[in-house]
């Protein structure tokens, strides 16, 4: 087992050498997806990321339990995941449909797009619907530790409670009053004590069609809270690796710290890991602007800024060109490049299969394993 692999860490903002808890055992956490809409291509960067460095670990002999959620309740419109409509209830609504069949839609569509990457499925897919009971509990948990308070059938985490004692900003780097200064007013959630206190458990309206039974009434999971719940559930109190991309950082990954800290005293993971942006002729990927693009629109070449479709594993290709942590920009001349590395590299394979081994053969690809190995040890290349 290699044991000179370097990992960037958001935590710590350095590259630290992996060290696992319990090797030869790897926990491994990365957000999946809310399951209202397709899939863009800027979220599978994502996971053909982690999809290289879960086949990278295991390569090492490292025996990985990797779990990526799927999130089907309690992911609200506004930017703090606990204001305005559910995503997937407005989607269902608008069809005609019931939540579930949105979920259903839409959770076959991404583990399709998954496959069609040659991204390996993960050990567990757990579901936010599928453990109500868990998050009940760390929401029991953390009132009784004093970092929570309950309001008309509601359950809010108080963030200057819990930053007297904790650091909130770990992640992020930045302090309280800081963040304090950047965030909007309350709006209608008059109820909270703070700005940055976030729901852990939200009253449900009568018309809310998502909704469970719980020690403070009718209602559901925040979004923040299912992912504490279920990385707690399957990897322990503290794992190795949590992942997700970049935007998860300055609310999503830094609450769960929160939420975990809070209810059993430890930051859940060592090691945080985070993807960057992929951009388009150097623009934000976004709806309003145009630029965004479907998967199946990559491959067929149907949007108005591509000149032709690219196989799948082209696509996988320029996006594995980059690290993880650099912006990737994509465009037409970027996809012509690829396509013709990647055509380079199975050529070059076939000619390798064709070649018989003699008994200098190891000799001479010596330099070269150690060269790919050195380069992958740092950060996955």
């Amino acid at each position: 087992m290699n044991q000179n692999l370097f990992v960037y860490n958001t935590l710590t903002r350095k590259k630290e050498k992996f060290e696992p808890l319990n090797p030869p055992h790897v926990g491994m956490y990365v957000c999946g997806p809310t399951v209202y809409s397709d899939v863009h291509l800027g979220n599978c960067r994502t996971y053909i990321s982690f999809d290289l460095i879960f086949r990278y670990l295991t390569h090492l002999g490292y025996k990985v339990r990797y779990v990526r959620n799927i999130t089907d309740a309690g992911h609200l419109e506004g930017d703090a995941g606990d204001e305005g409509e559910d995503k997937i209830e407005k989607k269902a609504k608008l069809a005609h449909l019931e939540p579930m069949e949105i979920v259903q839609k839409y959770t076959v569509g991404f583990r399709d797009v998954m496959q069609v990457f040659n991204i390996l499925p993960p050990s567990i897919e757990p579901t936010a619907t599928g453990h109500i009971i868990e998050q009940i509990e760390m929401v029991k948990t953390i009132l009784a530790h004093g970092f929570a308070y309950e309001v008309d059938g509601s359950v809010y985490f108080d963030v200057e409670k819990y930053n007297n004692t904790q650091d909130y900003g770990i992640l992020n780097g930045r302090n309280l009053e800081d963040l304090l200064n950047n965030t909007r007013a309350l709006g209608g959630q008059q109820e909270k004590h703070g700005k940055l206190d976030f729901a852990l458990w939200i009253k449900a309206k009568p018309e809310h069609l998502m909704k469970w039974p719980s020690p403070w009434g009718v209602g559901f999971p925040g979004w923040h809270l299912e992912c504490s719940a279920m990385s707690n559930k399957y990897l322990g109190e503290q794992f190795d690796i949590h992942g997700g991309g970049i935007d998860l950082v300055p609310t999503h990954h830094t609450n769960e710290i929160a939420q975990n800290v809070a209810s059993c005293g430890k930051n859940p993971a060592t090691y945080w890991i985070h993807t960057n942006m992929l951009t388009v002729n150097g623009q934000k990927m976004s709806k309003s602007l145009g630029n965004s693009f479907l998967p199946h629109e990559l491959f067929s070449g149907e949007h108005s800024l591509l000149h032709k479709g690219y196989s799948p594993m082209t696509v996988r290709f320029f996006m594995l060109q980059a690290n993880y942590r650099s912006t990737l920009d994509f465009g037409n001349d970027a996809m012509e490049a690829s396509e013709k590395g990647f055509k380079r590299l199975v050529n070059a394979f076939a000619l390798i299969d064709n070649l018989k081994a003699s008994a200098a053969t190891d000799v001479e690809i010596a330099p070269l394993n150690e060269r790919c190995y050195a380069a992958m040890n740092d950060d996955f290349n």
